[in-house]
């Protein structure tokens, strides 16, 4: 059995642990050198030591070390065996800076020795106990004592454990989601002017095409051959149009004609333009070009800007995942803005030019309408038959002025199509027409004559003669009128000249867009696409990178498999995990933090092997930084900045934490069946509060967050220069930290604080997902109520209900004065958060110490040896280790 007691790294801000039994076997001197190097947060110095008791002298020098870089606090677990009757131990073990903890080797049946200590071990490593322990054995005699504890723990299952965080990777990666479409409503200010199209308001008065150049020119003659139909078509429509001889100098299809060439040169122009300055940048060059001909370019809008497109990004990226949406959503949506920003220049606008003055609308525009007037024929004929025929009711002169209004209204409808206003004046251009006279003419005799034989049957007066004579002139003059009106009308829609002015607006608001989205911002519209597609594929490759780690090659294995959730150990190549070194480490590597998961199962680097084996050398096979965000301690290297665990993938003797066992951390015998706890320690098991998942995915979205705030600089100065596998890396080291708080206290505790942000104004409107301080109680974490633990702490004290970890024959070495014994009890804080644990801790004793972190609750009492027990040798007598 390998007599590994103490983790391979610090848990961040516990003490770091260092067994010199184990050391001893290699390089005592490195272990204590890598224990030092281990950095620790607040300037605190702590060690927890576990040592052979009868050696404690021997390793004075050792002790002494500890405190070579400052004053250090030292908790030694001095492991005795059965026969010992008294502790030798030298000044440095003295409070209050030190203090012994008399441990026996009584092994429980059926339950190994080092399996009683490594409970104890990580009890005693949490560091409120380590300072509440350190305190109590400093009011003891000679500051030595034999623990007796009872201990309750709190856990999962290991399938609510491994359900828990398969489905928390899921919240935090989320499914694949096709690209879709990004709108300008949907992003910040600076980014929605690249999406909209729009014009900064700072450009709304700037003349693109200036009036001398040569697009400008064309714009010009354009637009006055338009006036000039619409000018011609008003002269004309009127009775003066038809009456008199104002048509005769206008020209209307020679006008309509000139405005189709002016409107065919100017969007020859424009297109001249578009494709001599179609790159996606724009330079001094293009300016020239694009000057020459005839469009004229500002400076920068001050609405926007080079430098502000990726603080855009980031607001943007942080609001999606403000809004809960999950990596690959949020990478879909950022993939979409890369693809809708990216420049494509402004060759690429000929064919939205095409389709706004193409040769269809051109060649409509020339197109040769008829002039038709007079309505239907049948109708004509019936009207100009019933004037007439009123007309000739006057007996006698009725047979003359009855067919006159017939020829009159015949006459009239010849004017119109004499005077049609789709004929040029020199007969170059006519587009035909008719008019109706011959209807006319026929309907107004025949009319007039039936009116004057009508007339004399009836003999009317003179004056009734006379004023239906009247009548009918008026009412066919004014019904040609209207004929022409409206015959005018009806061809000028169907010429629609006045077209041309709103294909003018169109080329000049495409020009427009076209100057100010794919010239002026071509640069930024550039950096907002790569930037936008290095965090898309960042997200991704994140995504892509938690998926692996939390899926695992051995996931078929069925819920029930805590391994399936983890990498093959068999596998140096599988993402997340690197396996153990076959020989001693490195230890000036530096004292490798620790969690109870680091136990092996299952080959020769089982901690369960055979006692013969050689033992591992100390320190593990981390590197010095064991904590997250830490600066380097005395000597020893600087550590990752953002996550616990450095990772070098050169190492192969490093492994993540997500090689872990949740069975590992309780320990396993070599059937593979968890060992059982000693009597003094109860487990209990829930599987999985409410609140569980939800806060792990904002651990892991807490940590992303962070990950990202590491990544805005690079793309500013290079989006194409991000690397994507140092950051899946850190996302690894930040599934390994989640991970390893999971299995130590169910995530109760927050994660450790990062100080290192770039940028901290960026993360302040998310403090709700980066501040992690807040946590549920463990009741909504685990699903297992902490009445039991209240019961434990809230218990009279009781000699009776701890166990003291010696054996019978050692009980008289311990003072048998009740008062002085000191006890601890503990209690993580997580336990009393939240309304599920208000009224039951109510009464608590003054004296409990809070845990910030751990799954164990208790009971610590430190029994005081008798006085000559303790021997205290001097430095003189403790020689050399």
């Amino acid at each position: 059995m390998s007599a590994r007691v103490v983790p391979e790294r610090p848990l961040p801000g516990h003490a770091v642990c260092l067994d010199l039994r184990e050391a001893c076997a290699y390089d005592p001197e490195a272990a204590v050198r890598a224990a030092l190097d281990a950095p620790q947060p607040g300037g605190e110095r702590r060690f927890l030591v576990v040592d052979e008791a009868d050696r404690l002298v021997s390793h004075q020098l050792l002790y002494e070390r500890l405190s070579s870089y400052g004053p250090a606090r030292i908790v030694c677990l001095a492991v005795a065996v059965r026969g010992e009757r008294a502790v030798r131990r030298t000044l440095t073990l003295r409070p209050p800076a030190a203090g012994v903890l008399w441990v026996f080797d009584t092994a429980e049946d059926g339950v190994p020795a080092e399996a009683v200590l490594r409970p104890l071990v990580d009890v005693l490593s949490t560091p409120e106990v380590f300072d509440a322990a350190l305190r109590a054995l400093g009011e003891v005699v000679h500051g030595v004592a034999v623990p007796a504890v009872r201990v309750l723990e709190h856990d999962l299952t290991e399938e609510a454990r491994a359900r828990a965080w398969r489905q928390a990777v899921e919240g935090l990666i989320g499914p694949e989601v096709p690209a879709g479409t990004a709108s300008a409503d949907q992003v910040p200010p600076a980014l929605a002017l690249l999406l909209d199209e729009g014009l900064p308001r700072s450009l709304a008065d700037h003349r693109w095409l200036p009036a001398r150049g040569r697009a400008g020119l064309r714009l010009v003659a354009c637009d006055e051959a338009v006036q000039d139909a619409v000018d011609g078509y008003r002269r004309v429509r009127g009775a003066a149009g038809l009456l008199t001889g104002a048509a005769r100098a206008v020209d209307l299809p020679g006008d309509i004609e000139r405005v189709a060439g002016e409107l065919e040169r100017f969007r020859t122009a424009v297109a001249d333009a578009f494709a001599a300055a179609g790159g996606s940048r724009l330079t001094a060059e293009h300016r020239g070009v694009l000057r020459d001909r005839g469009i004229e370019l500002p400076e920068m809008p001050r609405e926007i800007s080079r430098t502000g497109i990726v603080p855009a990004l980031r607001d943007h990226t942080h609001e999606l995942i403000g809004k809960g949406l999950p990596l690959r959503s949020v990478a879909a949506r950022l993939s979409a803005l890369s693809a809708r920003t990216a420049p494509v220049g402004s060759a690429a606008r000929l064919a939205r030019l095409d389709a706004i003055c193409g040769p269809e609308r051109l060649r409509r525009l020339g197109t040769r309408h008829p002039f038709e007037a007079g309505g239907a024929r049948p109708v004509a004929f019936a009207v100009t038959g019933l004037l007439a025929l009123l007309a000739g009711i006057w007996p006698v002169v009725g047979w003359v002025l009855g067919p006159a209004v017939g020829v009159l209204a015949a006459g009239l409808a010849h004017l119109m199509l004499r005077r049609r206003p789709n004929r040029s004046p020199d007969g170059r251009i006519d587009g035909g027409g008719a008019t109706g006279a011959a209807p006319r003419l026929a309907g107004g005799v025949l009319g007039g004559l039936l009116g004057a034989g009508l007339g004399l049957f009836l003999g009317p007066p003179a004056w009734a003669g006379a004023v239906a004579l009247v009548v009918s002139l008026a009412a066919v003059l004014l019904l040609a009128l209207r004929d022409w009106s409206r015959a005018v009308d009806a061809w000028w829609a169907r010429a629609d000249p006045e077209d041309a002015r709103r294909i003018l607006r169109e080329v000049q608001a495409l020009v427009v867009t076209t100057a100010v989205h794919d010239w002026l911002f071509a640069e930024v519209r550039h950096h907002c696409s790569a930037g936008a597609g290095a965090v898309a594929r960042l997200l991704r490759g994140l995504a892509d990178t938690a998926d692996a780690y939390g899926r695992g090659p051995a996931r078929a294995n069925g819920p029930g498999d805590d391994r399936g959730a983890w990498p093959d150990p068999e596998d140096p190549a599988e993402r997340g995990y690197r396996s153990e070194p076959a020989g001693p480490p490195d230890v000036d590597a530096g004292t490798s933090s620790w969690s109870w998961d680091d136990w092996g199962d299952g080959d020769a680097d089982d901690v369960w092997s055979d006692m013969d084996e050689e033992p591992r050398a100390p320190g593990g096979s981390r590197g010095s930084g064991g904590f997250p965000y830490d600066q380097a301690g005395p000597g020893g290297s600087r550590g990752s900045d953002r996550f616990p665990y450095d990772r070098d993938p050169s190492d192969g003797s490093a492994r993540s934490a997500g090689s872990f066992r949740a069975a590992d951390r309780r320990g396993t015998a070599p059937s593979g069946e968890p060992a059982p706890a000693p009597g003094w320690l109860e487990r209990r098991y829930g599987d999985g509060g409410p609140l569980l998942v939800d806060t792990l995915v904002g651990d892991l979205v807490a940590g992303t967050l962070l990950i990202l705030d590491r990544c805005w600089a690079g793309i500013e100065r290079d989006p194409g220069a991000v690397v994507p596998a140092v950051h899946e890396e850190r996302i690894a080291d930040l599934l390994d930290e989640t991970r390893v708080r999971l299995e130590r206290d169910v995530a109760a505790s927050p994660p450790p604080r990062y100080d290192g942000l770039r940028d901290p104004d960026a993360l302040s409107g998310l403090a709700a997902f980066t501040d992690r301080t807040e946590r549920p109680d463990a009741a909504r974490l685990t699903g297992v109520a902490p009445d039991a633990v209240a019961r434990l702490i809230l218990a009279e004290d009781d000699p009776g209900r701890t166990v003291a970890l010696c054996g019978p024959e050692h009980m008289r070495l311990l003072s048998h004065d009740p008062l002085a014994a000191r006890q601890v009890r503990f209690v993580p804080e997580a336990m009393r958060r939240g309304a599920a644990g208000d009224d039951i801790w109510r009464g608590t004793a003054e004296d409990v110490v809070w845990t910030g972190a751990g799954r164990h609750a208790g009971v610590l009492r430190l029994v005081p040896l008798r006085a000559d027990v303790v021997h205290t040798v001097r430095a003189e007598e403790a020689g050399e280790p």
